[in-house]
């Protein structure tokens, strides 16, 4: 493994894509119901119609989360309250394949704490690629947060360089779009002055960070 080498223009690019990447998928869903609703097809109509309420939901939710887990800019002392984490994240991983129990106290922590938490439950959910249970955990104390979260189920596993990926690591020192995920969260638990870890146990992948020694 080699020292990722990465300047700022281009983990920006990497990580709009990522962000396109994971809307692409419900925006074009919309756009396939409303060309069925230009052929007038009235068996087709309700059918149409239930795909855009869905599939708009699913791109709000993503965009949604997206806005504050790569981004949630402003000034070095700013907040974000864990509730409203809470909400997006719930909104973004609860589907048919996954679901997730947000445990953690109506509080304000800094913000790089609470992007790292949303971060780390996106590693946490491809984890688990067949779904199972997401169960986050966070306790505070003053402005110092530590989480906990557990994912469970059908052939769990630790993604494939994540470790590796979250310490700025990668083979050839070179990451594209799918891997930049990882990486940025390792940023941000570096600028945090947290540290992760994961380990795995049977079925369960457990992920933790907590404030760095």
């Amino acid at each position: 493994m080699t020292a990722i080498s990465l300047d700022s223009l281009d983990l920006a690019a990497l990580l709009c894509s990522r962000v396109c990447h994971d809307v692409i998928s419900p925006v074009g869903a919309i756009v396939n119901a409303l060309e069925v609703l230009e052929e007038d097809d009235p068996s087709m109509r309700d059918f149409a119609l239930e795909l855009i309420k869905k599939s708009a939901r699913n791109a709000s939710a993503r965009l949604q989360f997206a806005r504050l887990a790569f981004g949630a800019a402003g000034s070095a002392g700013a907040m974000i309250d864990l509730g409203d984490a809470g909400n997006v994240a719930n909104g973004f991983l609860n589907d048919e394949k996954l679901s997730l129990d947000w445990e953690a106290p109506r509080a304000l922590l800094p913000k790089n704490q609470v992007k790292l938490l949303l971060n780390l439950l996106v590693i946490a959910a491809q984890a688990v690629p067949r779904g199972g249970k997401l169960i986050s955990r966070a306790s505070v104390e003053g402005e110092q947060g530590s989480f906990e979260i557990k994912a469970t189920g059908s052939h769990a596993r630790i993604p494939a360089h994540v470790e590796d990926l979250l310490a700025g690591n990668a083979p050839g020192g070179t990451i594209d779009a799918h891997a930049v995920q990882p990486v940025y969260t390792g940023m941000v638990a570096r600028a945090a002055g947290m540290e992760v870890s994961v380990a795995i146990d049977g079925e369960t992948v457990t992920i933790k960070a907590a404030k760095a020694a």
